[in-house]
């Protein structure tokens, strides 16, 4: 298993720790920027997110710049980001951070592109990440630690970035499922 492969499979060991931090209440806040506060442990999963977060980059930049793309971890890679962005969209949902109906069309999205993969995958092919695909997957991750950090910087100006995010980051999701099944019309002849 090379490099690239390994730090996916460690962004998907951060998950339960995410989930972890986000769900026990240890107690405390911390004030960030213009003295808000927000609760210790939605700091530290703030954190954890963000660090899987960079992760994703990283496997990313380092499997391109040495040659090191695998099958695997075109497999590997949608799925851990997948799993992170849908764990994490979950939990929030039960904290009461955002509405449940804009978690469905992601996860509905998310298993309908998985089903077209593994249809592609039973005729020899792996369908990449396209360009939509990516920045729908900037634009959940980005919202969510926005979100999780109770929207730093911008809450100042009251302009709420964090769900003007999240709401690109849902269109996002429709408009790259159906280039997903444009692009990969040929898999069901």
């Amino acid at each position: 298993m090379n490099l690239p492969n390994k730090i996916t499979l460690f962004r998907t060991i951060l998950i339960p720790v995410f989930i972890i931090f986000l769900l026990i209440d240890m107690g405390g806040s911390i004030s960030i920027i213009n003295g808000r506060s927000i609760k210790l442990n939605t700091f530290i999963a703030a954190l954890i997110f963000l660090f899987a977060s960079i992760t994703d980059f990283i496997d990313g930049y380092l499997a391109r710049k040495y040659n090191l793309i695998t099958n695997m971890g075109k497999f590997l890679d949608p799925l851990a980001d997948k799993l992170l962005v849908g764990s994490a969209f979950i939990v929030m949902v039960e904290l009461g951070m955002m509405h449940s109906w804009m978690v469905v069309v992601v996860i509905a999205r998310e298993f309908a592109v998985t089903g077209l993969r593994l249809l592609a995958v039973e005729k020899g092919e792996v369908i990449p990440a396209g360009m939509l695909g990516k920045l729908k997957t900037v634009s959940q991750l980005l919202a969510i630690i926005l979100i999780l950090l109770g929207n730093p910087i911008f809450n100042m100006w009251h302009f709420e970035l964090d769900y003007i995010l999240l709401w690109i980051s849902v269109i996002l999701t429709i408009l790259s499922g159906l280039e997903y099944f444009k692009n990969s019309i040929h898999v069901f002849k």
